[in-house]
């Protein structure tokens, strides 16, 4: 009862002040607000899948396949946990959808992982935590070994010795408060939300994740595919293989994360046979130049960026 009537003076906070980061919903479920829930734009995420196209053909010149992994919004599967008289939109409800529509119009075949965690669901695992934005060990280890048998069909000769992929390391459980919670709420609110249990499963410590160095399968993208969340390593093994990893937290941006390892040594000396470029259903329409939504170092026009892609891949 008690839990219930701090939750319950939360949504009241809430309802006087609407928060531009954070939606508080019922039960102290968190969604980020920045993540429209009202608008998908057709014509922005069939913009951003033109660079994603470009992206694709000019890293199948270099003999790189491209694995995109769009990863679904958190509010599809937890719409019921939003605070009364917040409401998604028809359009917003397709929009993952919309987006693979949009990449088979572009060729290019990517994951459906909203079915995927739509099973999960199904069968009764959370696939989101609570109060964070971030996916949950089973979200990302089912994610991680549908990818590998992706890659594993698109490149079926992967470089390096068999045997050499990460050993899973242990399950363990930390209790904290979410990210959601901790950096965006005050501390009657956070505390009223209360901590939550993480699942996190490390990597044995014989093979750590490589950075940088030689492995045929790259993954970047934001701070969902950090090693914390299990997804590198559970790919590791699935594929057998050594991955290395680049990320970069949220508002940087993946368009900027992408150029960062493609103008890189790593990638000139040790170019991937696989590259898999995560994004977030989200902010899949925002391209280069969305001012207000990537830090100002990250923005630049889509030219701008064709043009460092084009020089980062040429021959």
């Amino acid at each position: 009862m008690a839990l219930a009537l701090s939750l319950l003076a939360v949504g009241s906070a809430h309802a006087q002040t609407e928060s531009t980061i954070v939606i508080i919903g019922k039960d102290g479920w968190l969604f980020p607000a920045w993540a429209s829930l009202d608008d998908a734009d057709a014509k922005a995420i069939d913009a951003s899948t033109r660079l994603i196209a470009d992206a694709k053909t000019r890293l199948a010149a270099r003999g790189v396949h491209l694995e995109l992994l769009v990863l679904p919004d958190k509010v599809r599967f937890y719409e019921d946990r939003l605070p009364a008289g917040k409401t998604v939109n028809d359009s917003v409800r397709k929009r993952y959808e919309t987006i693979l529509g949009s990449l088979r119009k572009a060729n290019i075949d990517a994951l459906n992982a909203k079915t995927l965690f739509s099973d999960l669901r199904a069968s009764g695992v959370d696939v989101y935590y609570r109060s964070d934005q971030h996916w949950t060990l089973a979200a990302s280890d089912a994610t991680a070994t549908a990818i590998a048998a992706r890659i594993k069909q698109a490149v079926p000769k992967l470089a390096g010795e068999p045997g050499s992929g990460m050993p899973l390391g242990n399950v363990k459980r930390e209790r904290r408060y979410g990210d959601l919670a901790d950096l965006f709420l005050p501390p009657e609110q956070r505390a009223a939300v209360g901590r939550e249990t993480f699942t996190v499963r490390y990597a044995a410590e014989s093979l750590p994740l490589l950075d940088s160095g030689k492995a045929p399968v790259h993954v970047t993208g934001h701070s969902m595919v950090q090693a914390y969340y299990g997804f590198p390593q559970k790919l590791s093994n699935g594929i057998d293989r050594p991955v290395t990893l680049n990320w970069k937290s949220g508002n940087v941006g993946p368009w900027v994360v992408l150029l960062e390892y493609l103008e890189s040594a790593s990638f000139r000396d040790n170019p991937p046979q696989a590259l898999v470029w995560q994004m977030y259903e989200p902010v899949y329409g925002l391209g280069p130049q969305a001012e207000g939504q990537w830090n100002s170092a990250s923005l630049m026009t889509p030219q701008q960026w064709q043009a460092r892609l084009q020089k980062a891949l040429a021959r």
